[in-house]
Parts: C-alpha cells; sequence; structure tokens
C-alpha cells in the first residue's frame, strides 16, 4: 500500500471517495496511478492498494468532483468506478 499526501491547505469541504480500478494489478500500475492522478485539481492526498485494487483519494469538494476524478483516470487509460464517498472531520485545536 502505498499514501501519497500533497500539501494541505485550509480546505473547508473536504472528502475522501475509494474507487475500484481493475487494472490495478502490480507496482508498475500503481506507479502509472501515482504519476498521473496526483494531476487532478483539489487531491490532497491518496492511497493505492494493490491487494483491493483499490484508489482512496482525499480532495476539497470546492476543487474537483468524484465526476472529474473518475474521468482523471481515463485520460491515462484506467477506468475508475466510485465505490463510496465520506466527510471528512475537521480536528479540533
Amino acid at each position: 500500500m502505498f499514501t501519497v499526501s500533497i500539501v494541505s491547505l485550509s480546505a473547508k469541504d473536504l472528502r475522501t471517495a475509494i474507487f475500484k480500478v481493475e487494472q490495478l494489478e502490480c507496482k508498475n500500475c500503481e506507479q502509472k496511478v501515482q504519476k498521473n492522478i496526483r494531476f487532478e485539481k483539489g487531491i490532497k492526498s491518496f492511497k493505492t492498494d494493490i491487494n483491493t485494487r483499490t484508489v482512496t483519494i482525499t480532495y476539497d469538494a470546492e476543487k474537483t468532483t468524484v465526476e472529474k476524478l473518475t474521468a482523471g483516470f481515463a485520460k491515462f487509460g484506467y477506468t475508475a468506478k466510485f465505490v463510496k464517498e465520506s466527510k471528512v472531520e475537521k480536528k479540533k485545536k
């Protein structure tokens, strides 16, 4: 499992979406996802899991949507099926 965190700025509406990606079969496939999906707008962090063939993305809902993220996978030839989404609760200081 591989996790990438991108600079996290103060976002008002953070959400986490899980996508099933059948093409996620090996380390090369995982690297292809990691190299490409990080360029989609609004992504704060993401995690790939070859065993379950899933990609979990935390994103700013004010900057992108599940539909745009799904289209982002298609840009590099992968099909992502949306599984579920949850809202990220803000941590109180």
